[in-house]
């Protein structure tokens, strides 16, 4: 069973604005309902975030926050498989990727992790002893890492587990207190992890809030609020643009993961059959994916050989029930994101590109949910809107190049600049290509840097910050610098 509560100061309850209705992508079916939360909700949750910072030990108790960690961990290894076929309902998520990064993948580390960085990190680095002009004395400097204070985390609907539990998991170990808002596609989710916290840990009333709402300005609230202390943010680049302008009158801290149009360069030396294969990942979870390389760029001298290649995988990649373990492209997650996503393939259409496979709404069999065919372009320029915007949809562009400063260029011509992917015949050669691009996050020859020591974000208009491993605790926490007289007894 799906919870339909919130947690609010310790407490799950009700939505002042009653509730709304959360639709499975795949078949348009209501599979429950959730709380709908008013203004004065999040309000509420934002007062119980700053009670329970400033008034009880969560930031300073190392080894409470510790035990509490490890017990929501067990807690959804306990409801891992509800868990699953939650999100198969709720985002569309195919089975088979929940194996991956939708479920196990953040279930095997993301709490794991900072649990074991907890013990490590230099929460006090002692930068010794000095004579300091300024006070004409000997003195001891150290300086301190101590938690930002309340975290407004504002988390996706396409990955929305992966998501929420690297931001929790990050903010919680570092000590602050969080008010976590879902986006309303996929607040089941969210409303689970609320519900254990409340039922399965220590957590003190407070620490963690979770506010589910269909209207999105809600979730303002977070961002205006002078109680909140940062903003922790996935999303879309214009969203993350109006997090920033509405912040900076009280001066937020910001982590933004924003967006993404990241390329995968197959040099000249790659094995083509492998390289090329790559080009399916836009089909995965139909294409909604921050990370996803939905540019290929191909050496002409090699081009039609490519483009062969990917013809014959995208006509033998179609969408499918989520439920089926062979489904790799499930649906959109909504009439509106199927309606953006057919709006920009009818573009690139419009300006010149070769739709060579799908482009359309499949039909028989798929009367019902948000559909879209994979789709495959060629002959695609640089500049065309469908090689330069974030379509979050199963569509990639086929992109020519000269030779390999002209791929680089290519590749980091783009105000995004979130990840990317470079195929060769030889490590060393992937490796020269990689340090030229303007990427956070790249992987060589099929492989992936995921994982939660492994830091995510990007350069750009991809966003502010990076989410995991070390880098990660860094943006949670304050920088105290402190000094005492050499001969004194430390503090």
């Amino acid at each position: 069973m799906s919870e339909s509560r919130m947690l609010i100061d310790g407490k799950l309850v009700d939505g002042e604005a009653g509730t709304f209705a959360n639709i499975n992508p795949a078949t348009e079916e209501v599979i429950g309902d959730v709380a709908d939360a008013s203004q004065a909700d999040i309000l509420r949750a934002i007062d119980a975030a700053r009670r329970a910072f400033d008034d009880t030990d969560w930031s300073t108790n190392l080894e409470l926050r510790k035990r509490c960690l490890q017990q929501l961990g067990d807690a959804l290894e306990g409801e891992k498989e509800a868990l699953r076929e939650e999100l198969i309902r709720e985002a569309g998520a195919p089975r088979a990727i929940t194996y991956g990064p939708q479920l196990d993948a953040p279930l095997s580390d993301a709490l794991k992790y900072p649990i074991a960085l907890m013990d490590e990190y230099p929460w006090e680095t002692d930068l010794g002893d000095a004579f300091v002009a300024l006070t004409g004395q000997l003195t001891t400097r150290k300086v301190w890492r101590e938690p930002v204070g309340v975290v407004g985390a504002i988390t996706p609907w396409n990955f929305p587990f992966e998501v929420s539990i690297h931001k929790l998991a990050q903010a919680l170990a570092t000590g602050n207190t969080v008010v976590l808002k879902p986006a309303p596609d996929t607040p089941f989710h969210a409303t689970r992890l609320g519900r254990l916290i409340a039922e399965s840990t220590d957590i003190p009333a407070g620490v963690v809030n979770v506010v589910t709402a269909s209207d999105h300005l809600v979730g303002e609230e977070l961002t205006l609020s002078p109680k909140v202390d940062m903003i922790s943010f996935t999303g879309s680049t214009p969203v993350g643009v109006r997090i920033m302008e509405k912040g900076a009158a009280t001066m937020k801290r910001l982590f933004l993961e924003l967006g993404g149009k990241s390329a995968t360069i197959v040099l000249e030396d790659a094995d083509f059959g492998l390289a090329c294969a790559i080009g399916i990942a836009p089909c995965m979870h139909a294409g909604q994916g921050c990370a996803n390389p939905t540019r290929m760029l191909l050496p002409r001298s090699r081009y039609d050989e490519g483009v062969a290649i990917l013809k014959a995988i995208y006509e033998n990649v179609s969408p499918g029930d989520p439920q089926d373990p062979s489904t790799l492209c499930g649906p959109v997650i909504s009439a509106k994101q199927r309606s953006r996503v057919l709006g920009y393939i009818q573009q690139g259409i419009d300006e010149g590109a070769t739709c060579l496979v799908g482009g359309t709404e499949p039909t028989a069999g798929f009367d019902k949910g948000f559909w879209v065919r994979p789709t495959l372009f060629v002959d695609v320029d640089n500049s065309m809107t469908i090689a330069q915007e974030e379509i979050f949809g199963p569509v990639l562009a086929v992109i020519p190049f000269d030779d390999e400063d002209d791929a680089i260029r290519i590749a980091n011509d783009s105000v995004y600049g979130l990840a990317g992917n470079v195929m060769s015949g030889s490590v060393e050669h992937s490796v020269a290509v990689a340090r030229r691009l303007r990427a956070g996050f790249v992987g060589l020859n099929g492989t992936s840097p995921y994982g939660a020591e492994a830091p995510f974000g990007g350069y750009k208009a991809s966003g502010v910050g990076r989410q995991n491993g070390t880098a990660g605790f860094d943006q949670y926490t304050e920088i105290k610098s402190v000094s005492y007289p050499a001969t004194s007894v430390e503090p």
